[in-house]
Formats: structure tokens, C-alpha cells, sequence
């Protein structure tokens, strides 16, 4: 087996950079010391975020294929939540010497099962050593000539709408935890490599929606995002109404682990689906589905579930842990 420590910069970037893709904007590939893309419309959607091992994630539970799909995904909704075409990453990869060499080379692959089939280049990035692996990805995207799709556009009157799953990395993220990832080997794998509804932030900026964002950190922290940005109240309908279907998907592990399928759907991270708004006479483009309304700012709580304040955490916190 062929440890990182063993290869040199060179050989273990001739290793990885044949697996990515270079992407249908990309105008200079990796090799130089920057890339170059296209950006016909002389606006350059950004964003960037990283993954830490033992806190993002955990090499015994997956594989480095995983870590690489979660490490696109996360990266290209935000794009899509901006109503932007992803056009390209940027990855830095920071790795132990002890690390074998096929792990990176299988992220490499993992970056390539998401952003090949959309067009996405992997462009270029960096390598460094580290006592664990952390993953920190820059993405942009494309506006196509349409206005950004902001968090704090929203109106009353409008329709809340939701594209993607809910609750499913949660679910596995609990079976894990718990030690039984064999009760429901998708709902783990929707967890280590969450498949997110990207075409659908374009999408819906076509369609005229008027605020939207990645529901990364649970469908309540995020919504409460929204309405504070937009100055309004997320009314959501109930989740056994507006969720039906994650619901009944989430059933059986939630029986076996003695867990909770609605605050899965609810406070649940990392599904990374999109919540948007629309003007009430708007067509909801698929996958999008109401799951509530926009109504007038009120004192807090900034979001209701069928007419109720949560009771409970809202989501995940980055600082605060789950009860942040």
C-alpha cells in the first residue's frame, strides 16, 4: 500500500489530477498556477467552506469517495442557492503522511461523480500535510444574466416552497452514531454523500423566486435565517403535512433507534435541499413543493410550525454544537 509520505507533491498530483474533471468553462486547467475560467456574464458567484476530519467526518464510517461528493455537494447548493449555475471548484486538501495515497485519489473520484456530470471543472488547488484531513473547497458559478437570488428578498404573501429530502443525513448520521448502519445502509449513505437537487436553484430563479438558501444547518435554523434577513415570519405548515414523504421514509429507522422522524426533518443538517420563496401566482419548477407562507414580521420566534413555535433546538451551530 502506497502511503502519502511515500509519493512527492508531483507524483501524488499526477495521481489525482487525470480523475477530475475540467469542466465545460474551464479555459486554462490545472498545471499553470492559477486556472482560468470563463464568466460571460462579468459576474463571479464565490463561496467556499471546508470539511475537518473527526468533526465533518470520520474515515472508519466512509470512504474517500464519499468525503469527496459531500465536499462538492455542499459547495455547488450554495452556488445553487443563488439561483447560479455551478461552473467550477477549487480544492485544497491537507492530509497525514500516513494517509494511503489510493484514499485521495478515491475524493478525487468522489469530486468527479458530482461535478462531472454537470459540466463542473475541479480547476486547480493545493496540497498540504496536516494531522488529519481537512477538505476546503472554493466553488463559482454562473448568473446566466439573472439577478442573484438573495435570503432577504422575501414578502408576505409569498409561498414557501422546498426541493430536496429532509431529515435523511440525520437519520444516518443517528445510525451511525448508534452502531447499526445496517438497518438502512441509503439512509447512511444519503448522510456521507448527500445528494442535493443543484438544477433546481437555477431553476427557481427563473421561476421568479424571490429569496432562497442551502438548508444546511436544519430546516428551522435556516428558515429563521430567511425571515430575519427578509424582515418577515416563516409560517411553515405542519410536518406531517408538508413532509409526508421524508416522514414515512424515515419511520423505520426512527422506530428501531427510538429517535424522533419529525425533529429529523425539521432541525436535521446536511441534506443540503434548497427553501425558497415565490410571489403567490408564481409556478413552483420542479422539485419544489410548498411546505408553507410569508407572512408580515412579528416579535419572535421568527418561525412557526403549524402556527406554534418549535419547541427545542433549531439546528445545528458550528460553535454551540446541536443544542446551539
Amino acid at each position: 500500500m502506497t502511503l502519502v509520505r511515500d509519493l512527492s507533491e508531483e507524483e501524488l498530483l499526477a495521481r489525482i489530477v487525470p480523475l477530475l474533471p475540467r469542466g465545460t468553462d474551464t479555459l486554462v486547467p490545472p498545471g499553470d498556477d492559477a486556472a482560468v475560467l470563463a464568466a460571460p456574464d462579468a459576474r463571479v458567484v464565490v463561496t467556499t467552506d471546508v470539511l475537518v476530519e473527526g468533526r465533518h467526518f470520520r474515515r472508519e464510517w466512509g470512504t474517500g469517495r464519499q468525503v469527496g461528493a459531500r465536499a462538492a455537494v455542499q459547495n455547488l447548493a450554495d452556488v445553487a442557492a443563488m439561483g447560479a449555475r455551478p461552473t467550477g471548484l477549487v480544492v485544497a486538501l491537507a492530509v497525514p503522511g500516513d494517509l494511503p495515497a489510493a484514499w485521495v485519489q478515491d475524493l478525487a473520484r468522489g469530486l468527479a461523480d458530482v461535478c462531472g456530470p454537470l459540466g463542473v471543472g475541479v480547476v486547480g488547488g493545493d496540497l498540504s500535510g496536516a494531522d488529519e484531513v481537512v477538505v476546503a473547497v472554493t466553488a463559482h458559478g454562473d448568473l446566466e444574466g439573472r439577478a442573484p437570488v438573495l435570503r432577504s428578498g422575501a414578502r408576505p404573501g409569498d409561498v414557501v416552497a422546498h426541493a430536496g429530502v429532509r431529515g435523511r443525513s440525520a437519520a444516518g448520521l443517528a445510525l451511525l452514531q448508534a452502531g447499526r448502519p445496517e438497518l438502512d445502509p441509503d439512509l447512511v449513505d444519503h448522510h456521507l454523500a448527500p445528494v442535493a437537487p443543484l438544477a433546481a436553484g437555477p431553476a427557481a430563479a427563473r421561476a421568479g423566486a424571490t429569496a432562497m438558501l442551502d438548508v444546511s444547518d436544519g430546516l428551522l435554523r435556516d428558515a429563521d435565517r430567511l425571515a430575519r434577513a427578509s424582515g418577515v415570519r416563516v409560517e411553515l405548515d405542519a410536518a406531517e403535512d408538508a413532509f409526508a414523504e421524508d416522514l414515512a421514509r424515515l419511520h423505520a429507522a426512527a422506530a428501531a433507534l427510538a429517535g424522533d422522524a419529525v425533529a429529523w426533518v425539521l432541525t436535521g443538517g446536511e441534506d443540503h435541499g434548497l427553501l425558497a420563496t415565490f410571489p403567490p401566482d408564481a409556478r413552483l419548477p420542479e422539485p419544489f413543493r410548498r411546505v408553507g407562507t410569508v407572512a408580515p414580521a412579528r416579535e419572535a420566534p421568527h418561525v412557526l410550525v403549524a402556527g406554534r413555535p418549535h419547541v427545542g433546538r433549531p439546528g445545528w451551530d458550528h460553535f454551540r454544537g446541536e443544542d446551539g
